[in-house]
């Protein structure tokens, strides 16, 4: 049976057709080299979501024995442990330079000022401008589509009665969090990722709601930076709004979320320390924070 296959690269897709389930691995790896110039020994394949590494350690291996099927995604990565790709495997004739100078995802640094989520918000969304002064604009904005409709947004769903969240959130000593990113998917109209260094996991806001277009933010149980791709090429602006299709964003967002993990660049919000800056009173843990905020109305803390 013909088999049909996407395979994604570079944010680029490329269909594979005349593969069946007893074609090889090494056949298919073929094609892939001459579709990605990415050689069959340095080629990672992963598929499904969260996507997995196929195991392609014997060539002989045909398809029906791997956990794909027919239309599946396959996103294809170079392994950076092994040697890069040979000239016979260059695509289209291009030199290897090529290979070396590919687009790559960072992350942006906005200010850490209790509006850290709104101003990466609108870094990203308005493709690149940092303007930290947007968030008592989107802090109002937020309050005024809260306050437009009391019945959905209920103390039940904000925790607080729809009068209190609205003078709350309007404060500049107050952080956002999911449901603010939820309402300001919707605002946008577009897919809001938030990938957390700590579980190096994403949370899709407005994944199911058929939005052309996703955002990324990079978050480690405090702070909330933009996430943007960058060129090689100096006259080319960084892209921060991508396709609701390009799944290569996301993979590469994994990846540089498990790579500040594996160098701790997460708070764990049920155990790190904060000082209330008021009265000075030492506290740990996110839920802490909150009890002692309720109990005195204090909610300037800084990070011990």
């Amino acid at each position: 049976m013909e088999t049909l296959h996407t395979i994604y690269s570079e944010a680029k897709s490329f269909t594979v057709e005349g593969l069946s389930s007893r074609t090889r691995v090494r056949e298919l790896q073929g094609q892939i080299a001459a579709i990605t110039g990415i050689a069959p020994g340095g080629q990672r394949i992963l598929v499904g979501y969260p996507p997995e590494c196929l195991d392609l350690s014997n060539g002989d291996t045909i398809l029906e024995d791997l956990p794909i099927q027919s239309g599946d995604m396959l996103i294809v990565e170079e392994d950076q442990t092994r040697p890069r790709s040979s000239p016979a495997f260059t695509k289209r004739g291009a030199s290897s330079y090529v290979r070396e100078t590919l687009p790559v995802l960072t992350r942006t640094v906005v200010p850490a000022d209790n509006s850290c989520l709104f101003t990466s918000v609108y870094y990203v969304v308005e493709g690149g401008v940092l303007n930290p002064a947007c968030a008592p604009e989107m802090r109002r904005l937020i309050a005024q589509i809260v306050a437009s409709d009391p019945d959905f947004y209920s103390e039940a769903i904000l925790g607080k009665t729809n009068q209190e969240y609205c003078d709350w959130i309007k404060r500049d000593d107050t952080w956002g969090g999911a449901i603010e990113i939820s309402i300001l998917s919707k605002f946008y109209q577009c897919e809001i990722c938030v990938v957390d260094t700590q579980t190096v996991r994403i949370d899709r806001f407005g994944e199911d709601a058929g939005y052309n277009k996703r955002v990324l933010l990079i978050y480690d149980g405090i702070h909330y930076d933009p996430l943007q791709r960058n060129f090689p090429d100096p006259d080319t602006p960084p892209l921060t709004i991508f396709s609701s299709n390009d799944d290569i964003v996301l993979v590469q967002a994994l990846e540089l979320a498990d790579e500040a993990r594996r160098r701790r660049q997460f708070t764990d919000v049920n155990r790190f320390t904060l000082r209330c800056m008021v009265c000075q009173k030492g506290l740990t843990g996110q839920a802490e924070a909150r009890e002692h905020a309720k109990e005195t109305g204090h909610t300037n803390f800084g990070e011990v």
